[in-house]
């Protein structure tokens, strides 16, 4: 069933849950995607092929607003908001080690390898390297996590991954970038809260935010913030 956050001629905004696929991959499981397209078909008595155009990624363990163009226009332009920084990202990360202050830019450079499916990070630039920055923010604590609010000022592959990381204080969760212990259910403590940008075609502000995912730290969380 599509959870849907917002939705109007020309965007449709849904909640990932971190089980979820967003787009088609390797593993041939079926994508959120397609759910959406199957729910645009079935509200508007659609024939044929539906257009959904993917504006930007979540990585699967990771939870929260996942945003479509239901127009190519709007995919357009989404796409040129995205690459030009006028899209505002704000993300919830849940992290054991506290970060090196209350709050911060961290400002490095990220290479990935495609083979491992995985971003180095680097202070200095290096062959084939990207500039990645985000700003954070401690917004809540628990007797052994911290969670901390993110703004991405890049959108780099695994880019809050693996910055965290780099800065000492991995993703909950998450084994890949250094997270000693899994979550139960496979999951990664980091969820994309909320979208602010100006609407593509209505040229009206748009305030998107996803309600907490399920989980008992979450939901201690969700009463502190």
């Amino acid at each position: 069933m599509v959870e849907i956050l917002y939705e109007d001629n020309h965007l449709i905004a849904v909640f990932k849950r971190s089980s979820d696929l967003a787009q088609s991959d390797k593993t041939g499981d079926s994508p959120l995607e397609n759910d959406v397209k199957a729910y645009i078909a079935r509200k508007y008595n659609k024939p044929g092929d539906v257009f959904l155009g993917v504006v930007h990624r979540l990585d699967r363990p990771v939870s929260g607003v996942l945003l479509f163009a239901r127009t190519s226009k709007a995919l357009e332009r989404l796409n040129e908001m995205f690459r030009t920084r006028q899209m505002k990202k704000i993300y919830y990360a849940i992290v054991k080690e506290r970060p090196p202050k209350e709050e911060g830019t961290l400002t490095n450079y990220l290479k990935k390898n495609e083979a491992q499916n995985k971003s180095y990070v680097y202070d200095n630039e290096v062959k084939g390297s990207k500039e990645a920055s985000l700003s954070y923010k401690i917004i809540g604590r628990s007797e052994r996590f911290y969670l901390l609010e993110i703004e991405l000022h890049s959108g780099r592959h695994h880019q809050i991954r693996a910055q965290l990381a780099k800065a000492g204080c991995p993703v909950k969760g998450d084994l890949k970038y250094g997270f000693q212990r899994s979550n139960e259910d496979g999951s990664i403590s980091l969820f994309a809260r909320k979208l602010e940008f100006i609407h593509p075609v209505k040229k009206e502000p748009v305030i998107i935010t996803a309600h907490f995912p399920e989980g008992d730290i979450w939901h201690h969380f969700a009463g502190t913030v």
